[in-house]
């Protein structure tokens, strides 16, 4: 248990001394103790360096291999999005969302489009159809919008950008679309 959870070479060491991370990582073997099949968890990774995220992930990742079913809390959205199967949002203790990280970010609406380009004519690119915020950093545009092929075709055939990207909003867009006040409750996206 020990092996796993990483920190072996810390066996002889009492708590007080250890870190946060290495006391994290404690608290990982001993919820391990019992080798229960279903592991919850609550921000897990909190307090650790990124050696010790990647190895506590490492494991994670091969217990679920095993078999064991594993919930966790977090507000660290990138280790969600790699590292979940299954995403379930909350807001005022009600599910707004349920489901793939893919899923979770369909249903915020929405895709990114990045492009290099010197000088954009910015009231075009907000005057497109489904954009929802454009902005300019440096030679990069940033385009938010529900129809990235008409800003991409928009891009590629009317001015001189280069290097156009396409991509789904990232997870943290989606929990904030989402989750915020404004956002109204969906009925359900086929989960319950």
């Amino acid at each position: 248990v020990l092996e796993r959870a990483g920190i072996a070479g810390i066996a002889k060491r009492r708590v007080g001394k250890c870190s946060g991370g290495e006391q994290q990582r404690l608290r990982f073997a001993v919820a391990l103790l019992s080798d229960p099949r279903l592991l919850v968890l609550d921000e897990p990774t909190t307090g650790m360096d990124v050696e010790g995220r990647r190895d506590f992930w490492t494991a994670i990742r091969e217990d679920a291999k095993r078999g064991r079913t594993i919930l966790f809390a977090t507000h660290y959205l990138d280790e969600a999005d790699a590292y979940a199967d299954r995403i379930v949002l909350m807001r005022q203790g009600r599910v707004v969302a349920d489901g793939t990280t893919a899923e979770i970010k369909n249903l915020a609406a929405g895709r990114q489009v990045r492009a290099t380009i010197a000088v954009p004519d910015m009231r075009a690119v907000q005057g497109l159809p489904g954009v929802t915020f454009a902005e300019q950093r440096g030679e990069s545009l940033i385009v938010s919008c529900t129809n990235s092929d008409v800003v991409a075709r928009y891009l590629l055939t009317e001015t001189n950008a280069r290097d156009v990207e396409i991509a789904s909003e990232n997870l943290e867009a989606a929990f904030v679309a989402l989750t915020s006040n404004d956002a109204p409750f969906p009925a359900t996206n086929g989960r319950t």
